[in-house]
């Protein structure tokens, strides 16, 4: 059996179903009543509804071929003058088709239908009404049909500008989106450098600590206690700042934090707490900070520890801020440089992170070893307010 091959057949408007149908019987009307421009004189009969039926028809399709539409509207409508059928609305058609091939088409494709439609026009006035070439009645049918391929002109050329102005919209829209999904991207990736820099520096205390109750369990009982109180306090510190970092994946707002410089004592309260002294030195007079970089510095301090208390065996570490005009500078240094950096990922995701950090905010961090056997991280954070903006993560 051979497949029978389905041809999608063009939908109709109901409207320019509804416009034909009304001009077909405008037309006998106007026929019947005598009402309207005069025309020829003739009686109605079935010829002319049959005529007034084509235009009917031919009219419900004007959209999908404005072309062939015009040229049956012009067709038919000679006929009418030509078959002396009474009544002159039968050039509506002819009308309605000028405007159509204009507003679908463009000016150029107008001009030819108005130049088609005023050649048969100018022949049936001058034909049917025996009256001299160019009279006022042909004339005036051409001012009409050129004011038909005018307004439809226009009303195309106002679609295209408006189809354009909504593409731009849409691409404005699409680059707005792409726009957000990149800070939502680069939001995310910061939280993963706030997840590891927090899970770090918390589990790096506690196993540190666990580590003292372990081995002063026997021989000194009453410090147990204290081993165990930090590393319930830097727990529940360290779960805390998880909770609201995960809560900032979820809502995709800024991220608030329990860290910046104004937390200082507590980190290094953290690290004495192990055991190693730590020495603050400040430089400068000490000021609010742009919050990117307040975070940044808290951070890049918090890290440094982090690795001093897993890495090296320090008897001391000096940590150094040195607030400038423009700039904040951070010296983390320890005398336990032979343990400092191990090789391997957990020594050098740390410090990329670090280096990551600054670098995203313009700043420099280096770590390396540094005079009389120490180990030492210097960062250089731009601290300018009008250098950044209020979003997370340091602007742009």
């Amino acid at each position: 059996m051979s497949r029978i091959m389905s041809v999608p057949v063009p939908r109709v408007p109901a409207a320019d179903v509804a416009i034909g149908a009304g001009v077909a019987v405008l037309v006998l009307a106007a026929g019947v009543t005598g009402l309207g421009p005069l025309g020829p004189a003739g009686p109605l009969d079935a010829g002319a509804v049959v005529l007034a039926g084509a235009l009917a028809a031919v009219l419900a399709v004007r959209r999908s071929a404005p072309l062939p539409v015009l040229l049956a509207a012009n067709a038919i409508t000679a006929a009418w003058y030509f078959l002396d059928y009474p009544g002159r609305l039968a050039t509506l058609a002819a009308l309605i088709a000028c405007y159509t091939l204009a507003a679908e088409r463009g000016r150029w494709w107008g001009a030819a239908g108005w130049a088609i439609t005023a050649a048969v026009s100018t022949v049936v006035v001058h034909t049917a009404f025996d009256a001299r070439w160019f009279d006022d009645r042909a004339v005036n049918a051409l001012s009409l049909e050129l004011a038909a391929v005018a307004l439809g002109a226009s009303v195309h050329y106002h679609r295209a500008a408006a189809a354009g102005a909504r593409e731009r919209a849409e691409q404005a829209a699409e680059a707005r989106a792409e726009q957000a999904r990149a800070r939502a991207a680069e939001q995310r990736l910061e939280i993963a450098r706030e997840l590891h820099d927090v899970l770090g520096h918390t589990m790096a205390t506690i196993s540190v600590q666990a580590g003292v109750a372990a081995h002063l369990m026997e021989r000194r009982p009453d410090q147990v206690a204290h081993a165990l109180s930090t590393i319930k306090t830097i727990s529940d510190e360290g779960l805390a700042e998880v909770q609201v970092l995960l809560g900032a994946l979820r809502v995709d707002e800024a991220t608030p934090s329990h860290g910046g410089l104004a937390h200082m004592d507590r980190l290094l309260d953290v690290t004495r707490a192990t055991g190693t002294p730590v020495e603050l030195t400040v430089r400068g007079e000490r000021r609010p900070l742009p919050a990117p970089v307040d975070l940044a510095a808290f951070r890049i301090v918090q890290e440094s520890l982090t690795n001093v208390r897993r890495h090296a065996r320090a008897a001391c570490v000096q940590v150094r801020l040195g607030y400038g005009e423009d700039v904040l500078e951070i010296v983390v240094r320890n005398d336990g440089a032979a343990g400092a950096v191990p090789p391997g990922p957990a020594g050098g995701n740390g410090i990329g992170g670090m280096r990551a950090r600054a670098a995203a905010l313009g700043g420099t961090l280096s770590a390396a070893p540094g005079p009389e056997g120490t180990f030492e991280v210097r960062c250089s954070l731009p601290a300018g307010e009008s250098s950044f903006g209020s979003s997370f993560g340091g602007g742009s």
